[in-house]
């Protein structure tokens, strides 16, 4: 694709959508349109030079005005957030697959060439995970079906609506599962962050208030990878070039506890605190890791950042967001649920 094509990116206001726009700014595309249906001021980030609207893409007309002139689309649009949103709100989380129900028939009467879609680990049959010392999850471990309920099956469900479309249409979709994404530029807090976000805020609202506790959800020997947005970006563009049809992990395969990852924290603040474990909150799968056999093999590239380098950048931009009295509107907002 020329560098002049208008590439469409969806859920451009979240934190990975963000974080697309402005690495495909970067590599020199000159026609960019992000799409979200939060207000502007509400976006984690905005890119000078880009075409920012504002639509609900649950609703066919709205996604027909974002996919229009598109060559390319980048679907990252849904309603999500960490394991406190997911399970407590599974009926919102299905309703994304409005969103990707439409924005493949928009891509379709706008004569889109290449479509992507973000996926998820959730698609992966929960019987693989229940043990913290689990094996890594290869692209197949996903049938017999068996997803995240709610939010697992919109995505496994709409992984498949993408492949007949490819198939029937011949519209080039392709299909990342990502892995736990997390960084600088994102919530941390409402109830949708996710566990690496979370764990800075409960580490830095400990540290500044002299109360030196944390709450862990779960027993906090759960295991997950927990991939840093740089790998995440690259991964998927380089997913969206090539010619893979298959649904491919994009994830870290360094397995850590929950434990663990409040060491790396707590490492970084230069603190050490008292754990509470809170064994009734949400805490998801007992272990989950990626298998990057395939994608070594198809791809000739993994995610590489370590987590304790990634952990660093996002524990800084999290600290000077809390103390420098200039947090997003989003974090602003009041807790609606404690997440992790």
């Amino acid at each position: 694709m020329s560098k002049d094509d208008l590439v469409v990116v969806t859920g451009a206001g979240g934190f990975i959508g963000g974080h697309l726009v402005h690495e495909l700014q970067k590599r020199g595309h000159t026609r960019i349109r992000a799409v979200d249906v939060k207000p502007l001021v509400e976006w984690y980030q905005k890119s000078p030079g880009v075409e920012n609207q504002v639509g609900d893409l649950s609703l066919l007309e709205a996604c027909r005005t974002a996919a229009k002139g598109a060559r390319t689309i980048y679907n990252l649009a849904a309603d999500m957030g960490g394991m406190g949103f997911i399970e407590t709100h599974k009926a919102e989380c299905m309703l994304s697959v409005l969103i990707n129900t439409h924005m493949l028939m928009a891509a379709k009467e706008a004569g889109a060439q290449r479509f992507f879609f973000s996926s998820s680990a959730c698609v992966y049959n929960g019987d693989k995970q229940t043990d913290p010392d689990v094996t890594a999850l290869k692209e197949e471990d996903a049938y017999p079906a068996l997803p995240e309920d709610g939010y697992g099956w919109e995505k496994l469900f709409s992984e498949r609506m993408a492949r007949h479309f490819r198939e029937d249409y011949g519209i080039a979709t392709r299909v990342a599962r990502y892995h736990n994404v997390y960084g600088p530029n994102g919530t941390y807090d409402g109830g949708r962050e996710k566990a690496p976000a979370a764990m800075c805020r409960k580490v830095i609202e400990a540290k500044l208030s002299g109360r030196h506790e944390i709450e862990i959800w779960g027993d906090g020997q759960q295991t997950r990878s927990f991939m840093f947005i740089d790998d995440c970006t690259e991964g998927t563009i380089k997913l969206l070039n090539s010619d893979i049809v298959e649904p491919l992990n994009i994830g870290s395969d360094e397995l850590v506890s929950i434990n663990r990852l409040v060491d790396i924290v707590e490492k970084i603040a230069g603190v050490k605190l008292k754990r509470r474990y809170n064994l009734d909150a949400p805490k998801g799968v007992r272990g989950r890791n990626s298998d990057n056999t395939l994608i070594k093999k198809v791809m000739n590239w993994a995610p590489s950042i370590r987590l304790e380098d990634g952990m660093e950048k996002t524990y800084k931009w999290i600290y000077d967001e809390m103390t420098s009295g200039k947090a997003s509107v989003v974090n602003a907002l009041p807790r609606a649920v404690a997440a992790q």
